[in-house]
């Protein structure tokens, strides 16, 4: 009712409207809503990698429904078969190591058969106690990023032209660091009785040490060590951290340890060195020759590294896998395990450094990548150490501005009969 000088007033104390059940209600189905149809794509995964939660934006970018993917599959079977190499080497040691992680770039696989430039960043959840109970991961859609990418790249490298163009004076500095990068390496691959072996360097920058690295040599009874890897870094901390690795490596050998055994020292001597806000670690694979009567039995271990290609005498090719093993030198619990194989008559195992996988290729350029390389494995075989090494040094030339890291590769191969 109207008073004759305007509204009634409000009586005091009386409590204001308060939301209901039902807006309540909205506002949780507003939150669920936006988890769903977010712009990137959510899911959560246990510690194994088994995924637990995701959301409508990824399921359609992927074009899978939830029930083929929770509980049903784990992070890395959503990925392309370099990417799941990639996750395994490189993005869980250091999610582990850290405990977070971003902007890393990857390929998902879409159910049509085409693959999905993504950027994931994943965190790991922590329980009140401190223990690890889920991964968090949002995946962001990076196919207009990788094209902007791309222009940046190829502005930078234009500039990087230019600058190599007006200072000519940089030449002696190439000769220079080009005998350091020899002294790094062994002169010559010694004779390995019933064994053919090849060996090369592709330095990517002749004003930059890489930190590559290989190795073959006798170890007595007829068997021969070898190793090859690759210490994080470019410059001259790079090379001194290589000079230690292959130290370690022989010296560790040579007093008759297996190869995980092996490793497990070079773990210990890098992360006793190199301490405190400046870790160093590296990627390897050490490997044992045994005679085993017409075959070669190898025993290896790797560290972090690229899978070894396996190129058989029957024209198949096959990646050796090596699981359980870390970066070496980035965790003191770090453990590694031998697998055995045999070299046939015939076979050649091919060991490599990342600058092969990791190769821009393409106008759009994209990762060369562990299909590509299995592929071209695969036209080659069967093929001795010599021509298989011979068949990838211009595959390396060819990738010219986009091979941006050094690239070693080693050739060990049990020849026929009538070859030896």
């Amino acid at each position: 009712m109207m008073s004759p000088s305007g509204p009634a007033p409000r009586p005091r104390g009386k409590a204001r409207p308060h939301l209901g059940t039902d807006v309540t209600v909205l506002l949780e189905d507003s939150t669920e809503e936006l988890y769903e149809s977010a712009p990137c794509g959510y899911l959560s995964t246990l510690m194994d990698g088994t995924i637990v939660k995701v959301n409508k934006t990824l399921l359609d970018w992927l074009g899978l429904s939830r029930e083929e993917v929770v509980h049903r599959r784990r992070f890395t079977d959503l990925l392309t078969v370099g990417g799941k190499l990639y996750h395994e080497t490189h993005y869980a040691p250091l999610l582990r190591m850290q405990g977070q992680i971003g902007g890393i770039a990857l390929e998902m696989r879409v159910a049509d058969g085409s693959r999905l430039p993504v950027l994931i960043t994943s965190t790991v959840k922590h329980g009140a106690d401190g223990s690890p109970l889920l991964i968090r991961t949002t995946v962001f859609d990076a196919t207009d990023r990788r094209s902007y990418e791309t222009e940046l790249l190829r502005a930078r490298r234009t500039a990087e032209d230019a600058l190599r163009q007006a200072e000519a004076d940089r030449e002696q500095l190439r000769e220079a660091l080009a005998v350091l990068q020899q002294s790094l390496l062994p002169a010559s691959l010694p004779t390995v009785p019933g064994v053919e072996t090849a060996a090369y360097y592709h330095t990517a920058s002749s004003i930059q040490l890489g930190g590559d690295f290989y190795d073959l040599f006798p170890l007595g009874d007829e068997r021969f060590a070898f190793f090859l890897g690759d210490v994080c870094g470019k410059g001259p901390q790079a090379a001194a951290v290589t000079s230690l690795v292959r130290y370690t490596l022989r010296t560790a050998a040579l007093h008759g340890l297996d190869p995980e055994a092996v490793l497990s020292t070079l773990n210990a001597a890098l992360l006793e060195r190199y301490t405190g806000a400046d870790p160093r670690y590296c990627t390897a694979v050490f490997g044992i020759l045994e005679p085993e009567g017409q075959n070669a039995g190898v025993l290896l271990a790797s560290g972090g590294h690229p899978p070894a290609l396996l190129l058989r005498a029957d024209g198949r090719a096959e990646y050796l896998r090596t699981p359980g093993g870390l970066l070496v030198g980035a965790f003191h619990d770090a453990s590694f395990t031998t697998v055995r194989t045999a070299l046939h008559p015939g076979d050649t195992l091919l060991l490599y450094t990342d600058g092969l996988t990791e190769a821009r290729t393409g106008e759009k350029e994209e990762l060369y990548g562990y299909d590509a390389l299995h592929s071209f494995a695969t036209a080659l075989a069967p093929a001795r150490p010599r021509a298989v090494i011979d068949a990838l040094i211009p595959l390396l030339v060819s990738f010219g501005d986009g091979l941006d890291d050094d690239t070693a590769l080693l050739a060990l191969g049990r020849p026929h009969h009538s070859a030896r």
